[in-house]
C-alpha cells in the first residue's frame, strides 16, 4: 500500500526494495537496511514511514522487532515519532532552527546510558541549596537600583584576581553561549571571515551561520590550534577566531603554553580578534592559558560556571579588551539589564566556601579518573580515543551512523560527530560524555569493549550495500 509523506509517496515498490535489502531479520538488520536507504536517498527526509504492523507482516517477523529498529534508528537521530501521525524520516532543514545544535539532541533514553548530553553530572556539583540558605539570610543581597553595576563588587573582585591575564573590562552574562552570541552581535557582519576549530562547538557554527559569517576552519593537533591552519586563515582578513583553550568540545584538547604562545606571535599587526570559550572552568585538570596573557589588547576570555557549579546557575564571566567588552554591556541594558545579581551572590559563596571548593576539587578528580579509564579501555580494545581533558572525547570511526545505529541497539546513546564540522566531514567519529559514567573501572571497561564491538560490527558491513 501506498503511503504519502509530506507531499511524497513511499510506493509499494520502495517497501518492496526495503524488504530485500533486509538481509537480517533483526532490529539490527532492519534498521541498518532503512540507514542504507536514508543515506542513499531511496527514502527522503520528512517521508513517513510503514507502520510497525505493516512493515511486520512483509518482513514476516514481530512488531516488537521492527520497533526496537525504529527506536534505535530514532536514537541516532534518523527518525522522529510524531505519535498517531506516524514516524517520519527526521531532517533538519528548516532555517529557522539551529541544525547543528538539534542534531547533537535525540529522544530521551528510558533505560540504559545516555553518553551524549555534554552535561555535568548533578551528584558531583556543588550543593547550591546550602549557598542559598546562607546568601539569602542576608537582606543586603537584592538589588536596590536598576543602575546598579552589572557584576556585584565581590564577584568582580574573585573572577579579576583569579582571570589568566589583567581584563580591561569584565562582565557576567547568562552563560558561555549567551556570551559567544553576543560578542558575535558586536564583531561579526554579513559576509565576515571568522576561523573556527574542526571540530568545533556546534551551537557556535550555527550562531555564525545565521549571521551569515564565512566561516574558515581550521585543524587541531595535541596542544591546540594548528599553527600553519591559522597562519593561513590570517591571510584572509577574518575579523575574529573562536578557541576553545581547555578541555576542547569535543577532543577534550587543551591548548599548551607554547602553543598559546605562537599563536599571538602570529597575529602581529592582524586586526583578527581571539575569542576564547573556557567552558569547563575549574573541571578542568589543564593550566588556564589564554592568548591575552600576550596580547591583552586583542582578546575576549569568557569563562562559564554550568559544568564545574552547576548549569542552571546560567552564569558565565567574560573578560579582556573593553572595545568588545563595553559595547556589549550597553546593548544589554536595553535587555535583561544584568544577569541575576542573586545568582550571582550564591556563585561568589559557591567559589569561597571550603565546602563547595572541596566538591568542585573532588567533581575534578572524579572526571578525571572516569576519562582515564575509558580512555585505557578503548585503546585497550583497538579504539583511538583523543587525548584531553574535561567530560567529552571524540573517538574517530569509519561509519558513524552505523556506530550510532549499533550503540543504540545496545541502549547507549553518544553524540554524532558530523554536527561538530564544518562542510565535509574529513574524520567521521562519536562524543562520548564521560560525565555519565559511573567512577567503576569494572563498569567502564565494559563499556568500552561495547562501544569498540559496535564500531567493528560498523566496518565488517563496509561495502556490503
Amino acid at each position: 500500500m501506498a503511503q504519502k509523506a509530506g507531499g511524497a509517496v513511499l510506493a509499494d515498490g520502495t517497501l518492496e526494495l526495503f524488504s530485500k535489502l533486509v538481509e537480517e531479520r533483526s532490529a539490527r538488520g532492519i534498521a541498518s537496511a532503512l540507514r542504507h536507504m536514508i543515506t542513499a536517498g531511496e527514502i527522503h527526509p520528512g517521508d513517513k514511514l510503514p507502520t510497525v504492523r505493516d512493515l511486520s507482516a512483509s518482513l514476516g517477523v514481530s512488531p516488537a522487532t521492527v520497533a526496537q529498529a525504529w527506536q534505535a534508528l530514532a536514537q541516532a537521530g534518523m527518525l522522529i515519532t510524531r505519535g498517531r501521525a506516524g514516524t517520519f524520516v527526521a531532517h533538519f532543514n528548516d532555517k529557522d532552527q539551529p541544525p547543528r545544535f538539534l542534531g547533537l539532541g535525540g529522544p530521551l533514553i528510558n533505560s540504559g546510558i545516555d553518553l551524549s548530553r555534554g552535561t555535568p553530572d548533578p551528584l558531583l556539583l556543588p550543593s547550591i541549596s546550602q549557598a542559598m540558605e546562607r546568601v539569602t539570610a542576608n537582606r543586603d543581597i537584592w538589588t536596590s537600583s536598576y543602575f546598579d553595576e552589572p557584576v556585584i563588587p565581590e564577584l568582580d573582585q574573585l573572577l579579576r584576581q583569579s582571570w589568566p591575564f589583567r581584563p580591561d573590562s569584565l562582565t557576567v552574562v547568562d552563560g558561555a553561549l549567551d556570551g559567544l552570541s553576543r560578542i558575535i552581535a558586536v564583531l561579526v557582519s554579513f559576509g565576515d571571515r571568522v576561523i573556527v576549530e574542526s571540530p568545533g562547538f556546534p551551537p557556535l557554527l550555527d550562531i555564525l551561520e545565521r549571521v551569515g559569517a564565512e566561516i574558515i576552519p581550521i585543524g587541531l593537533d595535541e596542544q591546540g590550534p594548528l599553527v600553519s591552519e591559522l597562519a593561513d586563515a590570517l591571510v584572509r582578513d577574518p575579523v575574529a577566531a573562536f578557541l576553545q583553550p581547555r578541555a576542547h568540545n569535543p577532543t577534550g584538547t587543551s591548548m599548551s603554553q607554547l602553543r598559546a604562545s605562537e599563536i599571538a606571535a602570529l597575529l602581529g599587526r592582524s586586526t583578527c580578534w581571539i575569542i576564547e570559550d573556557d567552558h569547563s572552568g575549574d573541571i578542568s585538570t589543564a593550566p588556564d592559558v589564554s592568548i591575552g596573557q600576550y596580547r591583552p589588547d586583542k582578546t575576549v576570555h569568557i569563562r562559564s560556571f554550568s559544568k564545574s557549579h552547576g548549569p542552571d546557575l546560567r552564569l558565565a564571566a567574560i573578560g579582556g579588551a573593553s572595545a568588545v567588552i563595553e559595547p556589549l554591556i550597553r546593548d544589554r541594558m536595553l535587555g535583561p539589564g544584568w544577569s541575576s545579581r542573586l545568582l550571582q551572590h550564591i556563585l561568589v559563596e559557591l567559589l569561597t566556601s571550603d565546602d563547595s571548593v572541596s566538591a568542585v576539587e573532588h567533581a575534578r578528580d572524579q572526571y578525571s579518573l572516569r576519562s582515564t579509564h575509558i580512555r585505557e579501555a578503548l585503546l585497550d580494545s583497538g579504539l583511538d580515543p583523543s587525548p584531553g581533558d574535561g567530560i567529552n572525547l571524540f573517538i574517530p570511526v569509519e561509519d558513524e551512523q552505523r556506530v550510532l545505529i549499533n550503540l543504540a541497539a545496545e541502549g547507549i546513546r553518544v553524540a554524532p560527530g558530523r554536527p561538530f564540522f564544518i562542510g565535509k566531514v574529513q574524520s567521521p567519529g562519536i562524543r562520548v560524555t564521560i560525565s555519565a559514567l559511573e567512577s567503576n573501572p569494572d563498569k567502564i571497561s565494559k563499556l568500552a569493549r561495547t562501544i569498540a564491538q559496535a564500531v567493528d560490527r560498523s566496518e565488517q558491513t563496509q561495502g556490503i550495500r
